[in-house]
């Protein structure tokens, strides 16, 4: 199975998703914890990755045509 732009997108999107939902639930009283903010970082990150993969997938998909 080859490993398309659209597919890491997806991958890096649920991601974001997972992480993002990792940090809200570690939130004790504080957002502004260590552990949460790493966290939010790295779903930034992720988010970041899947738009940049979504772009590319749109590129491959204009250039093919």
């Amino acid at each position: 199975m080859k490993t398309t732009p659209k597919m890491m997108f997806f991958i890096y999107f649920i991601l974001g998703l997972l992480f993002m939902f990792v940090a809200t639930r570690s939130s004790d009283g504080s957002i502004w914890n260590f552990t949460t903010i790493i966290l939010a970082v790295i779903a930034t990150l992720n988010f970041g990755v899947s738009l940049r993969m979504l772009i590319i997938h749109f590129k491959l998909k204009k250039k093919n045509k």
